[in-house]
């Protein structure tokens, strides 16, 4: 007898991450139920900064105008020793930016949230229900069940195809099914403090962003939109954590920064900063997103970056297998494609954690002198998003193939009709053949075709145009070059990228190389093999 399902996804935890789930599970054509225990979004805010890989997201779901008066550029960040001397500086690349946005943002969480669950309402596939815990969940090889009861206390079972746990760092979906975490060894009490400056305060404070690398209470300062300031100060040992966050207490510390009465205090909340990653992220159809399924220390501001990654990573796929004949094997990618990125930001994010929490003087003065002759050979300084690695293995080509595993850029563009916009806008959720002006047209076209006609997945073909007259039609030319230096910096006449928009490879040659690109596309998309790679 045939399954009966009630819903494609099941998304369990309605914060930044389960919102965007949600919200690309009804963009990419999945229906949805979604739970979360809150009847409302959580008033104070977390995480204060994401990256252009999240605006990206956001964007690209319709959201840009709604959060904009909430978010701002985030500015750069000065490490600063005891002695207020600046020892390392972390700043953003110059315009133009490669993916269309800011590199970096700073954000109030809340209208985030908002705005991300507003876009829900509007939607046909996607059912949400607040105030709601789940009970239990059973997973089993075709779907999975999940029993859960409102605030009335009115039972639901919903059958589902595939559950998201994005229930947070607590994960009770994860504690049932007894799924270890990795310790990545960084376990740090940290006070966090947010605050509204009163009009006209706060003119001695910093114009940027700072950590305070002081033996005696390492510190950071973080500029938020409009009047937000945060301030995050490590909690010393003997010092209680709740004592720490008593508005007293809180006024007190900041007091070598501003007066009691410059600010209304926002929030005062003590935390650990953790480095944990989960052992298996997959367990047949359920799969863990977000805190759920590691923790990053908050050095580089991509804790909740990493989160909407996933759901950008995953949602694609699970549509894909839902409606498109992929393979099983191409869900088990997302773990194999995950989890080394989220490993190597957050061993990045512990090496910067370490130099702001060095507490011995002697090493210290050591950490000073070498960032110092670091910083005197490079006074520029290290770009954020440098840090930020792409993909190495996964849903990808061979090695070798021109920008594997990278981003693909997303310049601002007009079409033959005039019209202008980000190329996401023309591009839609599909796979994408961004196509160089001196590529042989024929060629990518008859490759298309045998692709087509081998029963491979819809290709969005991208033609750009930059010389002069007038745009072909099906052709964009790019408003400022960004696209085409990008090909040709990796010898590139034209690059297959994914719905999430990285690269599943380029080729130096479209008459050579493209069909052989799309064939094996086409195979690793019904049938990949993990063991071998590809």
């Amino acid at each position: 007898m045939a399954d009966t399902f009630d819903t494609d996804v099941a998304i369990v935890g309605l914060g930044p991450v389960g919102t965007t789930a949600a919200n690309l599970a009804d963009s990419f054509g999945l229906t949805a139920v979604a739970f979360d225990r809150a009847t409302d979004v959580e008033p104070r805010p977390r995480a204060v900064g994401f990256d252009q890989e999240a605006m990206r997201v956001f964007g690209n779901l319709g959201l840009a105008d709604a959060i904009a008066p909430h978010t701002m550029p985030y500015r750069p960040s000065e490490y600063r020793n005891h002695n207020g001397q600046v020892i390392k500086r972390i700043d953003t690349a110059p315009p133009p930016h490669p993916l269309g946005w800011a590199p970096n943002y700073v954000f109030l969480q809340p209208e985030l949230e908002k705005a991300l669950r507003q876009r829900l309402t509007h939607s046909d596939r996607v059912d949400v229900h607040l105030g709601t815990t789940v009970t239990n969940v059973e997973v089993d090889d075709s779907g999975a069940t999940v029993e859960a009861v409102d605030e009335a206390g009115r039972r639901r079972r919903v059958r589902t195809r595939y559950l998201l746990a994005c229930d947070g760092g607590s994960s009770p979906i994860r504690a049932r099914a007894g799924l270890p975490m990795r310790d990545l060894e960084f376990d740090e009490p940290w006070l966090v403090v947010d605050v509204l400056l009163h009009p006209g305060a706060g003119g001695a404070l910093p114009r940027t962003n700072v950590q305070y690398c002081e033996t005696a209470r390492p510190s950071t300062f973080v500029v938020g939109p409009g009047s937000l300031r945060r301030w995050e100060l490590m909690i010393n040992k003997g010092e209680d954590p709740e004592e720490m966050a008593e508005p007293h207490v809180v006024r007190e510390l900041l007091s070598r920064w501003l007066e009691p009465g410059d600010y209304d205090l926002w929030r005062a909340s003590a935390y650990r900063f953790h480095a944990l990653v989960l052992k298996q992220w997959r367990a047949g159809r359920l799969f863990f997103l977000g805190d759920a399924a590691h923790m990053t220390p908050p050095f580089l501001a991509q804790g909740m970056c990493q989160g909407i990654r996933d759901a950008s990573n995953l949602m694609w796929k699970l549509a894909a297998h839902r409606y498109s004949g992929a393979g099983g094997p191409l869900l088990d990618t997302y773990q194999e494609e995950r989890e080394p990125h989220v490993l190597r930001v957050t061993a990045t994010a512990k090496e910067y954690g370490r130099i702001i929490c060095e507490r011995d003087d002697v090493a210290a003065a050591s950490r000073d002198a070498r960032l110092l002759a670091e910083l005197a050979a490079r006074p520029g300084g290290t770009i954020r998003q440098s840090l930020i690695p792409g993909l190495q293995a996964g849903f990808l080509t061979s090695h070798g193939s021109p920008a594997r595993g990278e981003i693909l850029p997303q310049p601002r563009v007009t079409d033959s009709d005039g019209k202008s916009g980000l190329l996401d806008a023309f591009a839609g959720n599909a796979f994408r053949l961004v196509l160089s002006e001196d590529a042989d047209i024929a060629a990518t076209e008859s490759a298309l075709r045998e692709h087509e006609a081998e029963g491979g997945f819809p290709i969005q073909l991208l033609p750009l145009h930059q010389s002069v007259g007038p745009v072909p039609r099906g052709a964009y030319r790019e408003e400022v070059p960004v696209l085409t230096p990008w090909l040709q910096g990796h010898s590139c006449e034209a690059a297959l990228a994914r719905p999430d928009h990285y690269v599943f490879g380029g080729v130096q040659h479209v008459g050579t190389s493209l069909s052989r690109l799309l064939a094996d596309a086409r195979r690793q998309y019904r049938t990949r093999s993990i063991r071998s790679g590809g």
